[in-house]
């Protein structure tokens, strides 16, 4: 977002100055302008701080960020592909764009351990987290060593 930018007769009218005290106010450094052609524009933050008012800041959207670290045991290098294919595609799609989810996944061979991490969005977050919950406890398949056929 930009922020809003004066004209000199903008200013003058609003501080109720005549034009050649604000262009003064400009050449003398008082008043920060910038110089566009043969005009000049000021921004709203140094008219502000001109007047010794309190910049006003831009509205921040509050926004909450899940990290979440899932570690599933006895699962073995074929069983973790599959799943960290299944969250991953999750993660992927269906999600607000402007704030994807981040996913990571971490196998451990020698301890059959998969750990899964999970950056992003609260709802995003508990929605793949159900997922995950769903697939581990249904008897899918999934981490079977031996892959059935559909």
């Amino acid at each position: 977002m930009t922020e809003e930018m004066y004209s000199v007769e903008q200013v003058a009218d609003r501080l109720n100055l005549h034009v050649r005290t604000v262009r003064g106010y400009i050449r003398s450094g008082r008043l920060r302008a910038v110089r566009i052609g043969k005009q000049y524009r000021i921004a709203a933050s140094d008219l502000d701080a001109l007047t010794g008012q309190a910049p006003t800041a831009p509205s921040v959207a509050r926004q909450a960020e899940v990290s979440s670290i899932v570690q599933i045991d006895g699962v073995d290098r074929a069983a973790a592909d599959r799943l960290g294919t299944l969250v991953l595609t999750s993660a992927n799609t269906g999600h607000d764009q402007a704030n994807p989810l981040r996913v990571q996944t971490v196998h451990d061979e020698e301890r059959h351990r998969l750990k899964i991490i999970i950056l992003g969005d609260p709802a995003a977050t508990a929605e793949l987290l159900h997922l995950l919950d769903a697939v581990l406890n249904a008897d899918n398949g999934l981490l079977d060593r031996e892959v059935h056929d559909a």
